[in-house]
């Protein structure tokens, strides 16, 4: 009943024969049959064909679950086995948003790999909400993100802590009166200006200014307008967005004013046409974490890239 199961979950993942065919490089007829004589077996339709995109039917639903647990135990076994094998072979699955797999997990892939180059890494780059459901049902074995997971699904440890800065275009004429507050890259880039010493920005100079924000559903999106009302104004929305490096590069541009991570300015080439300021506030400040799901195998490759990562 679950033979050929990698054919049924790559057209539930793909939504349609045709480009499912595509990926498992056969015909899409071909596919067609397979997937038919697996229903015939299991005696119900697993695809609802009358709809677009492809839907599934109820038995469909179960079906593609059974197949996610019988994916997830077969990874956790192919995790132990490696142990065996003193990290001689395997996998170990990350995955991260569009930042972190862009300028945090690469670094620390290659470190991991110069280590144990016969372990094979594979880098998964989706949304949170997706790197959720892959790591709960055993797709990923580790995630790396800055928002607080179901700590009763999920287990995890701190990477480093980050703090969002203000990235103001550098043209904007409210930069003049602000000269005292403005922070050197250099200070970002090792931590000093997280001291004391270093003021922060009166947020509320810039309430006329245009901003550009990350969705609500976005950890740094929901910070960025708690900062905004804990200094008693609404910001000006020019632009909504879903990742952060794209709303640093509309403020490059010189559009509007983003909250960017001191994670993310550290990691870019600098651009001397933006300007920073320090935040206040508790919601400015936040940990970024490693997680896995709680009571999986915990393999030896995890365990050794976890205690690469934090050094």
């Amino acid at each position: 009943m679950f033979q050929g199961m990698e054919y049924v979950y790559e057209v539930y993942k793909e939504k349609s024969f045709t480009k499912a065919a595509q990926n498992l490089f056969i015909s899409q007829p071909s596919l067609s049959a397979t997937v038919k004589r697996i229903e015939k077996k299991v005696g119900y339709p697993i695809f609802d064909r009358s709809t677009k995109p492809l839907g599934l039917t109820e038995c469909g639903q179960k079906y593609i679950q059974a197949v996610e647990s019988i994916f997830a135990a077969q990874n956790e076994f192919a995790g132990f086995i490696n142990d065996w094998g003193d990290l001689k072979t395997g996998s170990l699955v990350l995955g991260g948003s569009s930042l972190f797999s862009s300028w945090i997990l690469p670094q620390l892939m290659g470190s991991f790999t110069r280590k144990y180059p016969l372990v094979k890494l594979v880098l998964v780059e989706e949304s949170t909400a997706e790197l959720e459901k892959l790591l709960q049902n055993g797709r990923v074995d580790l995630v790396i993100d800055n928002c607080l997971l179901d700590s009763g699904i999920f287990d995890s440890c701190v990477y480093k802590e980050e703090h969002l800065l203000l990235a103001v275009p550098g043209n904007f004429p409210v930069n003049e009166k602000l000269q005292m507050f403005q922070l050197c890259i250099d200070d970002i880039k090792n931590g000093t200006y997280l001291t004391n010493e270093v003021p922060d920005v009166p947020l509320d100079c810039f309430r006329k200014e245009p901003f550009i924000v990350l969705k609500p559903e976005n950890d740094t999106g929901k910070r960025a307008m708690d900062i905004c009302r804990s200094h008693s104004f609404v910001p000006d929305v020019l632009l909504e967005l879903d990742q952060q490096q794209t709303a640093y590069n509309i403020t490059c541009s010189g559009l509007g004013i983003s909250f960017i991570s001191d994670t993310l300015i550290a990691r870019t080439p600098d651009n001397p046409h933006v300007v920073y300021y320090k935040l206040a506030g508790e919601s400015s400040g936040r940990n970024l974490y490693f997680y896995w799901k709680k009571g999986r195998y915990f393999s030896r490759a995890m365990e050794e890239f976890l205690k690469l990562a934090k050094g």
